[in-house]
C-alpha cells in the first residue's frame, strides 16, 4: 500500500507540472498576440506621386493589381518635384505640391503634419482632428456644424506663409508667444517672418489644386485565343493521263461489235514537277572591271630625244664592195 501511494504522488506532481508548463505557454501566445510591431490604427493612408521619397514607418500593398506605399505614424515624406497625393484612411485627401518636405504624425485618432517646405492642400470630410506645424506657426483646422474642411497651407519662393480657408475655419497660433486668430471661412492671408502682426490679405499667391483620383481599372485578362486547325497544304501528287484510240460506234448495227484495241496504242502520260537536287538562291555577279592602269609619263628631256628618229644607214652595193675588199686587204696597206 505504501509503494502504491508513493506512485500516484509522483502522478499528480508531474501533472501539475505539465499543467504550469501549459498555462505559461498560453500566457507568453496571448502577450504576443496583444502586442502587435505596427498597429492597424497606426495607418494615416496611401501616398502617389511621380518623383516622391519616404523613410521610416511605411508598408506596401497591392491595389487592384499596382503596389502602394502606406504611410505610418512617423513617415517622412520628400516630393522632389511636381505633386504627390496621399488618400487618408479615415476619408479625405492631402495634396502635395512639390518641391516639399514633410512628416506625418497619428496619435488618438488625430493627424497631424510637420510641413518643413512646400505647399499641402487639405480636404477632409469626417471628423479627423488635423493640425499643421510649421516652425513658427500651428494652424488648426474647424469645421462648420458638420461640414467638410477644405484649407491651403505653404511657403512661396520668398519664405513668406500663405493660408486660405475654403471651406470651414483656420485658427492660427504663434507658438512662442501663444497668440492666436481666426480666419474665416473663405479668407486668404499672407503671413511674413512668422509673425501675426505681419498678417495681410493675399491675392492667391500659393496654389496647389486637389488632384483627382482617378479609378485604376482592373487588369484585364489575356485574350483567350481558340486553338484553330490549320489546313494542310494539299500534297503534290503526279497527274496521269490516258490517250486511247477512238472506239467505233455504229447506229445501224443490231449489237455492237467487240472493239479491237491494240494494248501497243495506248499510251499513259504521266505529269510530275520535277525538283533540282540544288537549289541556289542569292545573286550571282561578274567579274568586276579592271582598273585602267596609264602610262607613264616620260620625262621632257627623254621625249625630245626620243622624238628624233635615228637615220638609217646606207647600204647600198658599192658600199658593200668597199667593207668586202677592206676585209681583204691588210690593215697595214
Amino acid at each position: 500500500m505504501t509503494v502504491f501511494s508513493n506512485s500516484i504522488g509522483r502522478w499528480r506532481r508531474a501533472a501539475i507540472a505539465v499543467a504550469c508548463e501549459a498555462i505559461v505557454c498560453v500566457a507568453l501566445i496571448a502577450a504576443a498576440g496583444a502586442r502587435p510591431d505596427q498597429p492597424v490604427s497606426d495607418s494615416v493612408g496611401v501616398i502617389d506621386g511621380e518623383a516622391i521619397a519616404v523613410t521610416g514607418p511605411m508598408s506596401m500593398e497591392v491595389v487592384n493589381g499596382q503596389v502602394k506605399t502606406v504611410l505610418h505614424n512617423g513617415s517622412d515624406v520628400r516630393v522632389k518635384s511636381g505633386n504627390a497625393r496621399i488618400d487618408l484612411v479615415e476619408g479625405g485627401q492631402i495634396s502635395i505640391c512639390g518641391p516639399a518636405h514633410l512628416s506625418v504624425l497619428k496619435s488618438g485618432g488625430s493627424l497631424t503634419i510637420a510641413l518643413d517646405t512646400g505647399t499641402v492642400h487639405v480636404r477632409i470630410e469626417h471628423e479627423l482632428p488635423l493640425n499643421i506645424y510649421t516652425p513658427l506657426i500651428q494652424v488648426q483646422t474647424v469645421a462648420i456644424g458638420d461640414g467638410p474642411r477644405d484649407a491651403l497651407v505653404g511657403f512661396d519662393s520668398s519664405g513668406a506663409m500663405c493660408i486660405r480657408a475654403n471651406l470651414g475655419a483656420i485658427r492660427l497660433e504663434q507658438q512662442l508667444t501663444g497668440q492666436n486668430v481666426i480666419i474665416p471661412q473663405t479668407g486668404d492671408v499672407f503671413l511674413f517672418s512668422g509673425q501675426l502682426e505681419h498678417l495681410r490679405t493675399s491675392a492667391g499667391h500659393c496654389a496647389c489644386a486637389l488632384q483627382i483620383a482617378k479609378a485604376t481599372p482592373p487588369p484585364q485578362p489575356p485574350a483567350t485565343q481558340f486553338a484553330t486547325v490549320e489546313p494542310l497544304p494539299p500534297n503534290e501528287e503526279p497527274i496521269y493521263q490516258f490517250v486511247m484510240p477512238p472506239l467505233i460506234y455504229e447506229a445501224n448495227a443490231k449489237a455492237q461489235p467487240e472493239p479491237e484495241i491494240d494494248p501497243r496504242m495506248i499510251v499513259v502520260i504521266r505529269r510530275v514537277r520535277v525538283r533540282p537536287t540544288l537549289i541556289f538562291q542569292g545573286r550571282v555577279e561578274g567579274d568586276a572591271p579592271s582598273a585602267v592602269t596609264p602610262a607613264p609619263t616620260p620625262a621632257p628631256g627623254v621625249a625630245s630625244n626620243s622624238s628624233k628618229p635615228t637615220a638609217p644607214a646606207s647600204d647600198s652595193f658599192v658600199n658593200r664592195v668597199r667593207n668586202f675588199v677592206r676585209k681583204l686587204l691588210p690593215s697595214g696597206s
